[in-house]
């Protein structure tokens, strides 16, 4: 939070602080709008088409009930969600907020209970992404069942207030995406013993991606879905795809039914589905649904109302924009004639055939353009920086109101495209080795001399509404010389008006989260993020285990450690020879050694006690045969990672 002792900073005071030097306490408020942005966002609204407010009838169409105030607790009283947080929405785009997104944000607001057509329902806004209800017989099956446990049960709640109690039937997760199964406890447990139907290599995905690279996405995921900022129109504002993250509890219960082929068809409870797999699309394991007894097609998150990310802020595998784009196209081929609504897992359904046909060609066109115009660019030797630059949607699709850029960008897919064909080298020599950014920003500084100097035409450049170049050279001075709080806060000025202009609900974040940090230091709040998934983390089998142990085994600390283990799974009847050579862990399934330096005999949550470190544990669940001195020196050189780190300064 902003210290209340910090004034309110106007325009003019914003003019005149920069041809001066300032106390820190003088900063710590966000500031006005420039000129220069305040110009940019008005400058939009002839861009656009304002009085077009089809995507705004979807949003509020076929409204059963909305809260008056939404705002979702946990068990200890605790906000996990909040909509009420958004009230100042019902006002006019201020400066500073771009107001395409502004409006995009305004639709997001929209909550509650809502129709898709008879027998089909769908709760929105009571998280990042929707919880849908299709009717059987006798139950509901229940599609992609929020994030957290507390907004799937207050959804459930809101669904059973107008239909009364009805079993649920079945569990249909569209893809691997936390947000699209991390509430299903909130729905059903195992003793309800539903069928729970996933496409195949589902749990594969969803576990390793909350595991291998876990603790780096979920820092850099404070970033882009601003979970250390405040709702507000100087801070957080929609992401396209919803509001944000929600931060209750994580759940997991495995798929019990995977659908392995496109066309493939199940009956539950009455109600007709046919699958559409889409791997490599939006998330490596991801389907769609057809619905032939209603004309009714779920698009998952292939489809959302937004241009969509190649690659997410956050961090992950680079997604195929030429795969998504001839999936969209296979929708339409196999059910295109046909649907009379589309409706998906993120912002609002689409009704109406000759509509969805143009809204799914639309899609696809988008990610085939940034797909081809990408490869075009880089085929003529442009890098990725450039191609950024240089890639424009075509005048036609800039003005299409559901493709544009509130979560996903052309520039950043565009960089996405390179980075999948061409990896991270650009063929500049100079680049091939580069120093790392806190050595390389010392030299800059030495060789830039007076940082004063630097930080006076920096000023000027701010002046100029030359924001991006101002952010670079002050970052520049922040790596030399992180106490140099005149550089902080001025980066972060120039962070924030970056923020103020950004359409993009994430480049908004991201900006914000970085000027925070800059002016307040990076602290860690866990209130602010979901707490840890045990449940998630019991679904590793022994190997993603093995993997992630290898991850956490610091060779640094252990490089002159080598030795055999026969590892035997007492409970799995898993066996593994363990190969640890120069401190890198390697391991053979269902091999032994002949003479292994050591045995070692544990139930598979014995590899828990090993990942979490604790000795203790360690003590009672593993029995050791041979050299015991191996299994301290293992253990010690785990390195548990932190789930906090410096982004925006060494």
């Amino acid at each position: 939070m902003i210290s209340k002792t910090c004034a309110r900073r106007t325009a003019a005071a914003l003019a005149a602080a920069l041809a001066v030097s300032l106390a820190p306490a003088d900063w710590c408020q966000a500031a006005p709008a420039s000129p220069y942005t305040a110009a940019a966002n008005q400058q939009v609204y002839s861009q656009l088409d304002f009085s077009d407010e089809r995507e705004k009838e979807f949003a509020e169409r076929g409204l059963i009930e909305a809260p008056k105030a939404l705002e979702i607790k946990d068990a200890k009283g605790r906000v996990v969600w909040s909509q009420a947080a958004y009230s100042f929405l019902q006002n006019k785009a201020p400066a500073t907020a771009n107001p395409s997104l502004w409006r995009n944000a305004q639709n997001n607001h929209v909550c509650g209970l809502f129709e898709v057509m008879d027998g089909i329902y769908q709760v929105r806004g009571y998280d990042m992404s929707n919880i849908t209800f299709v009717r059987g017989k006798t139950g509901w099956i229940v599609f992609d069942p929020l994030m957290t446990v507390e907004c799937s049960q207050a959804a459930k709640a809101l669904v059973e207030k107008h239909f009364g109690k009805r079993p649920v039937r079945a569990v249909i997760y569209s893809h691997s995406h936390v947000d699209h199964y991390g509430g299903v406890r909130g729905i059903v447990s195992e003793k309800d013993n539903v069928p729970i139907i996933a496409p195949e290599g589902f749990e594969e995905h969803a576990v390793s991606e909350n595991v291998y690279a876990g603790a780096a996405m979920g820092r850099r995921a404070s970033y882009q879905y601003g979970t250390l900022l405040d709702p507000g129109p100087e801070g957080r504002l929609s992401i396209g795809i919803g509001m944000g993250q929600s931060v209750g509890q994580i759940s997991y219960l495995s798929p019990t039914v995977n659908i392995k082929r496109t066309g493939e068809k199940l009956k539950i409870d009455g109600v007709e589905m046919e699958f559409q797999l889409t791997p490599g699309t939006e998330a490596p394991a991801e389907m769609n649904t057809w619905f032939p007894q209603k004309n009714a097609l779920w698009m998952a998150e292939n489809c959302t109302g937004t241009l969509h990310n190649l690659y997410t802020l956050r961090g992950a595998e680079v997604r195929d924009g030429n795969k998504w784009s001839h999936y969209l196209m296979e929708s339409l081929s196999r059910y295109g004639d046909k649907a009379q609504v589309v409706f998906q897992a993120h912002n609002w359904p689409h009704w109406g055939n000759a509509y969805i046909k143009e809204y799914i060609t639309n899609t696809a066109l988008i990610y085939q353009f940034i797909h081809d115009q990408s490869l075009l660019y880089l085929n003529r030797g442009m890098t990725e920086n450039e191609i950024a630059h240089a890639i424009h949607l075509p005048p036609a699709l800039e003005k299409v109101w559901y493709t544009r850029q509130y979560y996903g960008t052309v520039p950043h897919n565009a960089k996405a495209v390179y980075e999948k064909y061409m990896g991270w080298y650009d063929a500049n020599p100079v680049n091939l080795n580069a120093l790392p950014p806190a050595v390389s920003a010392k030299k800059y500084a030495e060789y830039l001399g007076d940082p004063q100097a630097v930080l006076e035409k920096a000023r000027q450049d701010f002046a100029k509404g030359e924001y991006q170049w101002v952010a670079e050279i002050t970052n520049q001075l922040v790596f030399a010389d992180p106490k140099n709080q005149e550089a902080r806060n001025l980066c972060a000025d120039a962070l924030e008006q970056l923020a103020y202009q950004a359409e993009s609900g994430t480049w908004r974040n991201v900006y914000l989260s970085g000027a925070k940090e800059l002016r307040e230091g990076s602290k860690f709040d866990p209130s602010r993020t979901p707490p840890p998934s045990p449940d998630i983390r019991r679904k590793m089998d022994s190997s993603m285990m093995l993997d992630d142990l290898g991850i956490m085994l610091d060779t640094d600390k252990a490089h002159d450690l080598n030795f055999d283990v026969n590892l035997h799974l007492t409970d799995t009847g898993e066996k593994y020879l363990l190969k640890v050579r120069s401190g890198i862990l390697l391991y053979q399934k269902g091999e032994e050694a002949k003479k292994p330096d050591a045995v070692w005999r544990m139930p598979k949550d014995g590899l828990f006690t090993l990942l979490s470190k604790d000795k203790e544990k360690q003590a009672k669940l593993i029995r050791q045969e041979g050299d015991k001195s191996l299994l301290n020196r293992f253990s010690d050189a785990i390195t548990v990672t932190k789930a906090f780190f410096n982004i925006i300064e060494p």
